[in-house]
């Protein structure tokens, strides 16, 4: 009878706590990986996002995602898994600043090859990029975590701007600035670095 009742106890014991521990591994966080054209007022509405100051082209602030970053090496290339938002991201980035369209091609060329084994890499959404600003300077001059490259101070989206004039637009996240990191859209013809991003399934 003892050995019925353990067995039952332990059973339960599985049951009961499984799903809490599968729980605690997925992301908490899922932030929108499909591109949009945002005009200025949506991009300061975005959510996880602590806003100290807006401007006509964006805003001054930081993220209020708690991440937990994992660094690892997979076939020789650099990434970086957050596993709070079940995202992961190219280490570095690009070597050189370029122009919107040159940023795309650039990612089409690092899957070509499959950076990491991988073929799906991609600019990120302004929600996934803004989403590595740190409220204080933390690597160097940069409002971003140390896991991460120090060279990139700014990095392109995919997502452009429906309000730009003449000359098409596209939002970036700057990692440096006096009042901290900040978002705001240039023309697609100015430069800025990349950091390609992958959902992780």
């Amino acid at each position: 009878m003892r050995w019925a009742e353990l067995l039952l106890l332990i059973i339960s014991f599985v049951f009961l706590y499984t799903p809490i521990i599968q729980a605690a591994e997925e992301p908490h966080i899922t932030l929108r990986s499909s591109y949009r054209d945002l005009s200025v007022f949506q991009v300061q509405s975005i959510s996880n996002i602590f806003i100290l100051n807006n401007h006509n082209k964006g805003f001054y602030g930081h993220s209020t995602i708690i991440h937990r970053y994992e660094e690892k090496s997979i076939n020789g290339d650099s990434v970086v898994i957050d596993h709070a938002t079940g995202m992961m991201w190219h280490q570095s980035g690009s070597d050189k600043d370029m122009e919107w369209n040159k940023a795309k091609q650039w990612v089409r060329d690092l899957n070509s090859r499959g950076y990491a084994g991988y073929y799906d890499w991609r600019l990120p959404t302004v929600e996934e990029a803004a989403s590595l600003l740190e409220s204080s300077k933390k690597n160097g001059d940069l409002y971003i975590d140390t896991v991460f490259d120090i060279k990139q101070s700014g990095i392109w989206t995919g997502d452009e701007n429906d309000t730009a004039s003449y000359l098409d637009g596209a939002w970036n996240v700057r990692f440096s600035g006096g009042y901290g990191g900040y978002v705001c859209w240039h023309y697609d013809n100015a430069s800025n670095y990349v950091r390609p991003v992958r959902s992780m399934k």
